[in-house]
């Protein structure tokens, strides 16, 4: 057996080595002093270090070790924030080509427990059931407690045509529920419009660089096709998020003036504030916003301007409460680090973050007053609701 007093030594010599190695390979404005890392605290993590080496069950290897102790100290921060080995940060980049084998969900983790932010329009998880809020508990047989978000995200993708078993726990329902699912190629579709009337109709699924651009031409199009257009609804339900840029962009399309977003962070990067320009593509027209607890992050961009600038009236249900700005930086080895570099804030300051957006009208889904519409939607009673009631302030107008 190797003399442990030996080992104990040597590895003491560790800190004041671990603690130059870090120094000098940090930029000049990075560089880490004792009093921001004391010598002591490297010290205890090269102790434990060296008695899991020496005394775990099963040897591990060093790089293993590192990673979890990283992944460890980043994944405690918030649940946003995480370490991405090469292969998790290739299954990112794979996530954000909008092109990939899965079920079709946006999700986080929370407690230890894997929820879902929304699930996507025309996926198989939206078609199975799944909804903004549930807790996965299992994939097939695997349970997904306290997983890294990266290996859960590894177990739902899959080929397309391959079956899973996902297990959910729902807030109102007794036991756990489950659904069978087959993956398939989930591509994001972005927009699309109707009329109900003379009610314009514009459904956005998430914010991608193109978004912009997309909706400004799908509402041009819609008003050249249907010129009797005397309001317009615009549908972030269930909408995850995605590029800030698109979510200021977007609401730029319908203000004239005013303050749009700002974040704040303890970086000069990090505070920045966004004005709209001179524009309203729907030239006064009354403006709807429809939102629920899958609307997160750029949704809420986009509900809290133009709650907060008067230009829309915000209908649905209270949002799903995420206002935190994620940077991902890449690594020299191929990793990288998703870090929470800043919050968002609405133009009169509200932090959002947990809280939500409140509608300024309160319309609830329900399951018991299903009504055919021809949307992303099945059965849709929110939507009609709303359009009845965008109906009777349009008649009083009359």
């Amino acid at each position: 057996m190797m003399n442990m007093s030996y080992f104990t030594k040597k590895f003491r010599l560790f800190p004041t080595i671990l603690f130059m190695a870090l120094s000098m390979s940090l930029p000049n404005n990075h560089i880490l002093s004792q009093e921001r890392v004391p010598a002591e605290n490297i010290e205890q993590f090269v102790d434990i270090f060296s008695r899991i080496k020496e005394q775990y069950v099963d040897e591990v290897d060093d790089q293993k070790l590192f990673n979890l102790a990283i992944k460890g100290m980043v994944s405690g921060l918030d649940p946003h924030s995480s370490f991405l080995s090469s292969d998790d940060f290739n299954e990112l980049k794979i996530g954000t080509t909008g092109k990939f084998g899965g079920l079709g969900i946006e999700i986080t983790t929370e407690d230890g427990f894997v929820k879902v932010i929304s699930p996507i329009d025309d996926t198989p998880a939206q078609r199975a059931g799944i909804k903004a809020g549930d807790l996965i508990t299992k994939v097939d047989e695997t349970s997904l407690k306290d997983m890294e978000i990266g290996d859960a995200v590894k177990l739902m993708r899959g080929e397309p045509g391959t079956k899973t078993i996902i297990t959910v726990i729902r807030k109102g329902e007794k036991s756990p529920l489950t659904f069978n699912i087959t993956r398939q190629i989930i591509v994001s579709k972005g927009i699309k419009t109707n009329m109900f009337d003379n009610v314009g109709y514009v459904r956005l699924s998430s914010f991608q660089s193109n978004s912009t651009g997309n909706l400004k031409s799908a509402i041009y199009k819609l008003k050249k096709t249907n010129p009797n257009m005397t309001s317009m609804v615009l549908d972030l339900r269930n909408n995850p998020g995605g590029v800030l840029g698109a979510a200021v962009g977007i609401t730029d399309l319908f203000l004239q003036q005013g303050k749009i977003v700002y974040t704040n962070g303890r970086t000069i990067n990090s505070k920045l504030e966004y004005f709209a320009t001179p524009q309203d593509i729907l030239n006064g027209l009354p403006l709807f916003v429809l939102i629920n607890e899958g609307s997160a992050s750029a949704s809420e961009i986009v509900a809290g301007a133009l709650q907060d600038n008067k230009r829309a009236t915000i209908m649905g249900t209270k949002s799903y409460g995420k206002a935190s700005v994620q940077t991902i930086q890449e690594l020299s080895d191929g990793s990288a680090l998703k870090l929470t570099t800043a919050k968002y804030f609405t133009p009169l300051g509200r932090d959002i973050h947990t809280n939500g957006i409140k509608p300024d009208v309160e319309v609830k889904y329900d399951q018991d007053k299903l009504v055919a519409l021809p949307t992303p939607y099945d059965k849709d009673n929110q939507l009609f609701e709303t359009l009845s009631i965008i109906n009777k302030k349009n008649a009083a107008k009359l």
